[in-house]
This record gives structure tokens, sequence and C-alpha cells, in this order.
């Protein structure tokens, strides 16, 4: 789909506040991050279908895919056995996380040199709120100009930019022109730049949904809000409710910089839905290892670990777990997602098209209380996460992910 940039540009400069919103939010998104800093090393894999995460011989999960391997089909979160049968001809990186990190450390630093918040969503797309320095370096639209050419320029990769007066639109338009997108959705025009668009471009309209709707005749955004908000509520459930409000381009979340957290987290939306229980499950325990790890690396313990599930009809369940004692070891938050995803959950085989694992009530490790009889099992999780922590510090966390899960998803 080709966007009308003519249609969602700013033209004054001095008038951002008016045209844009009382906000100025960009979302900055680097384009095919792992491959793309495959590629920046290795010049002699430029325009080669690159695939990071998995092995050549079909074992564990896709972390990225560069847009010549995307043109097969292959994404993330795809088993890299599939990835092969896509595109056999496509090249399989185990990846290096240490070296990702160091590049994304390179890129928060610009952000930081424009505004101090600064939401992190992963390691290479972040939310920025640039209201408050706008007097600085001009509007919204120019301050994103600024950073896309200085990660051009100084760390030689590719981001995609969108700016808008809320969360919401900013990712939506900086996913609307990848890669090298610079898109604007000013605020007296995202009812209008909405309506046209195809109505999966909201957030929780995959494939399955976007089927289930075209059966009632919707396929744009201006479609679903012809319908009355009750009856879609009847056909589409609760979550149509909050499906309106992004159609009409309302979001008033604030941005969070990263030291303001007050839960710690991480979710993947698959490409299909997933069915197969030892799949999730492998799923679930990558997640609930990337908590971990964060956790521990900003110095905090959880005292309440929850899972995520969001099925093909839009309809998202949560399952909760308080500890008795705050933790930060992965095998206890690990082992607690696995018990809710087994246990709590209910799903019966039902597919998912969503999960999640997030950890709250967060401690400093310094202010959890201590047990007076230490454990001798947590002595040596603790011991085992400082030694993962070192490999992943070194290696990255493909190494897990090229792990399966037990055999039995029961036990």
């Amino acid at each position: 789909m080709h966007f009308d940039e003519k249609n969602a540009k700013l033209t004054d400069m001095n008038t951002d506040h008016e045209i844009i919103g009382s906000r100025g939010i960009l979302h900055v998104d680097m384009d095919a991050f792992f491959a793309s800093v495959e590629v920046l090393d290795d010049p002699s894999l430029r325009g080669k279908p690159v695939i990071v995460g998995g092995t050549p011989e079909g074992r564990g999960v896709v972390s990225a895919a560069s847009y010549e391997a995307r043109a097969f089909g292959v994404h993330s979160a795809m088993s890299a056995a599939r990835a092969i049968k896509l595109c056999p001809e496509g090249v399989f990186l185990r990846g290096r996380m240490d070296r990702y990190v160091e590049i994304s450390r390179q890129i928060a630093s610009i952000f930081r040199d424009f505004t101090p918040l600064v939401e992190p969503l992963s390691i290479d797309e972040a939310f920025l709120d640039v209201t408050g320095c706008r007097r600085l370096f001009g509007s919204a639209e120019n301050i994103g100009h600024l950073i896309q050419d200085r990660i051009a320029d100084e760390v030689k990769l590719v981001a995609s930019v969108g700016v808008a007066g809320n969360k919401f639109l900013a990712k939506l338009a900086s996913d609307l022109e990848k890669p090298r997108g610079f898109v604007v959705i000013p605020e007296a025009k995202a009812r209008e730049i909405l309506a046209a668009l195809p109505i999966g471009k909201l957030w929780g309209v995959g494939k399955v949904s976007q089927k289930e709707m075209a059966r009632y005749g919707i396929r744009t955004v201006k479609d679903f809000l012809a319908i009355p908000e009750d009856l879609a509520v009847v056909q589409f459930g609760d979550h149509a409710r909050h499906l309106r409000q992004l159609a009409i381009g309302y979001d008033t979340r604030p941005v969070i910089p990263s030291h303001e957290a007050k839960s710690i987290g991480n979710e993947i939306t698959f490409g299909e839905d997933i069915a197969d229980a030892l799949h999730l499950q492998g799923i679930v325990d990558h997640l609930a290892d990337k908590v971990g790890r964060r956790v521990r690396s900003q110095g905090f313990q959880a005292r309440t670990i929850t899972l995520k599930a969001r099925y093909s009809d839009f309809s998202t369940y949560t399952r909760s777990e308080s500890l008795a004692v705050p933790t930060d070891s992965s095998v206890e938050i690990r082992n607690t997602a696995r018990n809710l995803l087994v246990e709590k959950l209910g799903r019966r085989d039902r597919a998912l098209r969503l999960v999640g694992v997030t950890a709250s009530n967060l401690l400093a490790s310094g202010q959890a209380q201590g047990q007076l009889f230490v454990d001798p099992e947590k002595v040596k999780n603790r011991k085992l996460d400082q030694l993962m922590d070192q490999v992943h510090d070194k290696y990255g966390d493909m190494i897990s992910r090229g792990l399966k899960p037990d055999k039995d998803p029961h036990r």
C-alpha cells in the first residue's frame, strides 16, 4: 500500500503545536535491525536473504529477516524449519546480541540528545516525547528528520520514523512506508488518513480477524466505523470498543522512560495463530527468560508474574500469580509463566495470536526482605542466572532460541 504523504506532511514548522496537537510523539523503528547490523558488518551479505535466529538445520525460531528474506514470506517468530522451506537459499546466522546491544546504545544516545522522554519498546524501536523540545530543535517533524539523518550518518543504518500527536498514530505512521519511511500524521487529518487504511492497520486486527471482518464487508477503517458500536461489540466482542477508539486516532497513553517503568514485560504477536502446546511453551519460556534478564539488569525483584494471551477472536485474557518472596530468577519466572499457561489459562487447545510475560510489583533488589534460611535451590538458580547472563552478554539470546522445551508441557 502506498501512503499519500502529501496529506500528512506538515508545512509550517512555527505552528507545529496547532497542526500536530498538544503533544509531539515520535516512533523510531530500525528497519530489519538484526539483519541490517549483520549486513553492515559484512557487506558481502548485501542483497541476500539474511535470516537471524535458528540454524540451517531447522532448529530454533527466527528473530529477524532482511527485506530480501521477507519477500519469500519469512518473518520473526517463525520456526527456522518453515523459514528453510520458504527460503532455502537464505543465509542463516545465529546472531550476536552483544553487537546489537552496542548499536542500540548508540542509537539511544542520539535519542537522548533531543529528549529525556524515551520509552524503549525493544532493542530496535522506541517512542520519544519531543513536546518540550520543540523550542530548541523546531517542530516534531524537524526533530524526526534530524534523528533519522543522524542514525544514517553516525550508525550507518536505516530507520523509519512516524510523527504524530499520540503513540498509536506515531507507531502506525512509522510502519506505512518502510524501509526508511518518514510519515507525519497531523491531528486534523488523522481521521481522514485512518479511514482510508485497511482494517489490518489497527493494533489487534490480524489475518484471521481480517477474514472474519471481511464477511461483514469490513475491509477499511471507514467500513468498521460505519457499523454502530453496539453491533460491532455483538459481532466482534468487547475488544471492538478499544478498536473504535484507535480507529478515530484516540490514544492518551504517556511516553514512559524505562527508569520509571512499573513493570517489565515482553510480548509477541504471531504472524499465524499457534495452537501447538510445545511451540507456545517454548515461546513463553523465551519471553520469561528475557524478562528475567531485564529485571536483573535494572536491579529489581518482582513479586507478581502475569501471562497475557490473545485468541484469534480478539478476546484477551491475563492470568497472574503473586509470589511469597520477590524474585529476579529466570527459573522462577519461567516456571510461574509455564504454570499460568498450562494450568491457569484454560486454553483447551485453542490457538493463540499473542502471548506475553510481565513482571510487576517491582522492588529494588536491596528493598526485598531477605530470608532467614537460604534455599540451596535458589542459590543454584542464581548461579545459573549469572552464568547465563554472561553467556547472553557474549553471544546473545539466540542460543536459548535453539533449545526445545520439555517434551511434556504438563510436567
